[in-house]
């Protein structure tokens, strides 16, 4: 039942920051993308319910109860922001991304294995970096799209 506070206030808390300081312009402009891989995380989330390759305590329900937690939370705000403060600077995107999927893939994936929020069945944390690190590229490029079509578009 805390765990389950501190995903909701957990994202709450990150939409108020979202809310309060990114520009108006930049959520507008990086919306899309952060919809479109959130919800390939979101479908990585269902695929999981067939293939088991991370299990929650609780079962299915909270198995994608944690994961729109983490997805509308934490990936979101992070996605938002990494985009804004790197804005249209590739090199500055792909670093930034390789520290934070590595953060997250390994100690983070450690800690939270450890404290007993998740437990990766399937996967290795290696696995983990390369697939969040691969979205990061999927994302750019899906965002460089946008970006041409709105100019061919104007």
């Amino acid at each position: 039942m805390l765990a389950n506070f501190f995903r909701i206030a957990n994202a709450i808390v990150l939409w108020m920051i979202i809310i309060r300081f990114l520009p108006k312009q930049s959520f507008k402009k990086y919306l899309p993308v952060t919809l479109f891989s959130s919800s390939i995380l979101f479908i990585g989330s269902l695929y999981n319910l067939i293939f088991k390759w991370w299990t929650v305590k609780g079962g299915t329900k909270y198995i994608l109860f944690d994961a729109i937690a983490f997805i509308i939370g934490p990936f979101f705000f992070a996605n938002l922001w990494v985009f804004h403060f790197t804005n249209g600077r590739f090199s500055l995107y792909a670093l930034t991304n390789f520290v934070m999927d590595l953060l997250f893939a390994y100690p983070l994936n450690t800690l939270f294995q450890r404290i007993g929020h998740y437990k990766l069945l399937k996967f290795h944390s290696r696995t983990l970096f390369l697939i969040s690190y691969s979205l990061a590229f999927v994302n750019y490029a899906v965002q460089k799209f946008m970006e041409r079509r709105k100019l061919f578009m104007q």
